[in-house]
């Protein structure tokens, strides 16, 4: 997905974000909006957000002497996320509502300013809702036979309601192998392989770093182990906004997207309503 007009300023905006939560010093405040503002200059017709947002992240934590300024945003997503999916699961959840279930946590994104403080109501207002795209039905006609599934995380918080979707497939489809992937390092309030340890996803599967903090999965920044881990699969599951904007671009009939369409870029590209969520195998 090329950069839509809409993304400079929401790059700009989190930017903003970023100084205020990753130090209390003006002056350093200062310098970092100043060092983000040079790093957008470099933006092109070809840019991708999630590849163009990151590398303008990456610069302003090196200025402001941060290099995990959401900890505590994430700390608090991982731990709210992990409650609520423990009470879901000691209901009876099948296999599409666990599905659906992971889609909902995608709105666990501070890009667009959510409070996880909300998790909990929300996920109850928004299971009464449709997928607006649903090809959940292929997704899982393609995992009966023995697959490997590559699942693509996204955000600390929606790893939990990924974890509970996981594990519905393992018990839906025994013979699945599993590949987990997450960032190699922190960037803004994405799942890192260690918080995917941390959280328990190593009873599920393998957990695979993609080698970069690059948001999203761009295969010119990954390391060759990912990429053999990501070609080799048979089935790739991608959550969440930057996966889809990294990987759109190649059109590959083996990912499915699931995510919430948080943004108008991501809607527009979509076809879809803003607020939209979809379980979408690629073009």
């Amino acid at each position: 997905m090329k950069i839509h007009y809409e993304c400079f300023a929401c790059a700009a905006n989190q930017c903003q974000k970023i100084v205020e939560m990753g130090t209390d010093d003006l002056e350093l405040r200062r310098k970092g909006v100043i060092e983000a503002a040079k790093l957008m200059a470099s933006i092109g017709e070809d840019s991708i957000p999630a590849v163009f947002g990151s590398e303008v992240f990456l610069g302003v934590y090196r200025v402001i002497g941060n290099d995990d300024p959401f900890k505590a945003y994430k700390g608090i997503s991982n731990r709210l996320a992990e409650k609520v999916v423990s009470d879901l699961e000691k209901e009876e959840i099948d296999l599409k509502t666990a599905l659906k279930l992971a889609i909902i946590g995608n709105v666990i994104d501070f890009a667009v300013g959510y409070s996880p403080e909300g998790i909990e109501e929300d996920v109850k207002a928004m299971l009464g809702g449709g997928l607006y795209i649903d090809h959940s039905d292929e997704l899982f006609d393609r995992l009966k036979n023995p697959r490997t599934l590559l699942y693509l995380t996204d955000n600390c918080g929606e790893i939990y309601f990924d974890r509970l979707l996981i594990k519905k497939m393992k018990e839906a489809f025994p013979y699945l192998e599993v590949y987990i992937a997450a960032k190699e390092g922190p960037i803004i309030n994405d799942a890192t392989v260690k918080d995917l340890k941390k959280a328990g996803f190593e009873d599920l599967g393998k957990v695979v770093s993609t080698g970069t903090r690059i948001v999203g999965v761009p295969l010119d920044r990954v390391s060759d182990g990912f990429k053999a881990v990501f070609e080799g699969a048979d089935v790739i599951i991608a959550k969440g906004q930057g996966n889809f904007e990294t990987l759109s671009e190649i059109e590959d009939e083996r990912v499915f997207y699931l995510l919430k369409a948080k943004c108008r870029p991501i809607a527009r590209e979509l076809g879809v309503p803003q607020g939209s969520m979809v379980c979408m195998r690629a073009k």
